[in-house]
């Protein structure tokens, strides 16, 4: 077992991108990675060059970002910032991921200066803490010998994120189910104070969990090889400070699948019921022959 302070560490230096020029920055790839990167790395790696870029004054509140290719672990990923907007109180930028010459992510994302306001917000749902339920990784142990041999290693190894989902999850399970899930997550171990560093974190996170809610309703989950999924797009709103190394409930739900898409929304609550973002994102859910 890796210890959790290696993994917390692991994914700090994965998201603290290297400034090789004005605006041009350079990510890490992930340790031990292999085939396609996750998107939640790009999307994590993509705010931190433009919080970079922009600088402290404002804070990032929001972001939208196209997947058009899939990453290859193999090589490294530029990141170029484009300053659309710098005003008093917001301003925009654009980041552009390259990889072997060729764009794979487009991402707007907008910047604030704080200020009071208007404030009303959702509640958060009334489950189950997190020290009641059995994390993600200890579900996958019990599937034991279920799991293919193919994917063992992989959904097998320490992970930065611990999940511990409200329902539980059997990912070789085919009975349909309706689209929602609650999850709590959290970085395994404290990681510091820095609030961009946390928001990057958090947008990394952001892309697990989401996509396998519209799938639910139909009994497919790209474990079971009977469907092609890929985030297509991605949507973070920020709303109010927050730690990722402190417990976060994900709640998510999905409104709408057709035509080899599904849309899943969520939304991040602090523990004390605070929420402090909200996501949306669309993906791909092809069924193969």
């Amino acid at each position: 077992m890796i210890d959790p302070t290696v993994l917390a560490a692991q994914l700090t230096s994965l998201l603290d991108v290297e400034e090789i020029d004005t605006d041009l920055y350079r990510g890490a790839r992930q340790p031990g990675g292999e085939g396609r990167v996750f998107g939640g790395q790009v999307i994590g790696q993509a705010l931190q060059a433009a919080q970079r870029s922009v600088g402290r004054d404002k804070t990032a509140h929001s972001l939208h970002a196209y997947f058009m290719r899939p990453g290859d672990e193999a090589h490294p990923i530029l990141y170029r910032v484009v300053h659309d907007f710098t005003g008093r109180s917001f301003a925009n930028t654009r980041v552009i991921a390259i990889q072997k010459g060729q764009p794979i992510l487009n991402m707007a994302a907008s910047f604030h200066i704080a200020e009071d306001g208007m404030h009303h917000q959702d509640a958060i749902p009334d489950i189950p803490p997190p020290e009641s339920l059995t994390s993600e990784r200890e579900l996958r142990e019990h599937m034991g010998d279920r799991i293919p041999p193919a994917l063992r290693a992989m959904l097998l190894r320490a992970r930065p994120i611990e999940i511990r989902p409200v329902d539980g999850v059997d990912w070789l399970d085919t009975t349909p189910r309706p689209p929602v899930q609650h999850s709590w997550f959290r970085v395994v171990a404290p990681v510091g104070d820095d609030p961009d560093l946390h928001r990057a974190m958090l947008a990394y996170a952001s892309d697990m969990l989401l996509l396998g809610t519209c799938m639910l309703p139909h009994g497919v989950h790209w474990m079971t090889g009977q469907v092609q999924t890929a985030s297509l797009d991605h949507a973070l709103w920020l709303h109010a400070p927050f730690r990722v190394d402190e417990w976060l409930l994900y709640s998510t739900d999905s409104p709408w699948a057709g035509h080899g898409r599904g849309f899943n929304r969520g939304r991040i609550f602090t523990r004390d019921g605070r929420l402090v973002a909200n996501v949306a994102q669309e993906g791909l859910i092809r069924l193969r022959e």
